[in-house]
């Protein structure tokens, strides 16, 4: 367990905590190190996985775990106002972060590349680790040259609480900037539904779903419709995967897997 990168959990209790543990344990050059929640403290995280005893118990006490094991990264999927905390916390303890939690504002995020820069601390902060939805955004950047008139479906599982997605508010960002529109806060459309830097965000939450998201664009005589589809939390793994990989050469933070891709 002591072989390769040395990675903490962070909301390992949580649904897609427990695909983290599961995923780092059985990836080549990673070691689970540990794993924090507030939820089945004391319980096997493997256990808690499903993928049987590996003789790491779930703890409470982040910085007590960080100073006591060390890691080399910390994954966090929890809540917003919780993540922020934990991020601080890692940063106070050098320790590099790989984030997937949703729902932090711009402020929360302008305050972790603060407070990063003038430690020194690097890490990633990632709205999708799906490498499909990357290439999503990607792709309707490039559409948006040319087709400039767009808006943005995304769905979710009902237990998603915020919306519009990071995914989703991403997308809007990378649509406005290649339309060069890039600018301005959003603004309430009615119910689910925003408008960011000039682009209609819709938001859709029942059960059923996980993670989709549509880039729809239209221009005289014609659509384009881009979509992506999660089908399942396995699909967010080999993301996070890589981002852990990445973020111990990283010199800064970076937003989004885009800028690892490369």
């Amino acid at each position: 367990m002591d072989d390769g990168i040395r990675v903490l959990v962070t909301g390992a209790a949580g649904r897609m905590g427990r695909e983290v543990v599961k995923a780092v344990c059985g990836a080549d050059g990673l070691a689970l190190a540990g794993a924090v929640d507030i939820a089945l403290v004391g319980q096997d995280a493997g256990n808690v996985a499903g993928i049987g005893s590996i003789g790491i118990p779930i703890r409470a006490d982040l910085e007590a775990a960080l100073r006591d094991l060390r890691p080399d990264v910390m994954v966090d999927f929890t809540i917003a106002r919780v993540a922020q905390a934990n991020i601080m916390i890692a940063i106070d303890h050098g320790v590099r972060f790989v984030v997937g939690t949703s729902g932090m504002g711009s402020e929360a995020v302008e305050a972790i590349l603060h407070k990063a820069a003038v430690r020194g601390a690097a890490g990633a902060i990632v709205p999708n680790f799906a490498l499909g939805a990357v290439l999503m955004m990607r792709f309707a950047r490039a559409a948006a040259k040319y087709l400039p008139d767009c808006e943005i479906i995304e769905l979710h599982h009902d237990g998603k609480i915020d919306f519009p997605s990071g995914t989703a508010k991403a997308t809007a960002h990378e649509v406005a900037s290649a339309r060069g529109d890039a600018v301005g806060h959003a603004r309430g459309l009615g119910t689910r539904g925003v408008e960011i830097e000039g682009v209609p965000v819709h938001s859709v939450r029942l059960p059923g779903l996980v993670a989709h998201q549509e880039v729809i664009f239209g221009g005289p005589g014609q659509t384009l419709t881009i979509r992506h589809d999660s089908l399942g939390r396995d699909s967010f793994m080999p993301g996070v995967l890589m981002a852990i990989r990445k973020a111990v050469s990283l010199d800064r933070v970076v937003l989004g897997l885009d800028p690892l891709l490369d």
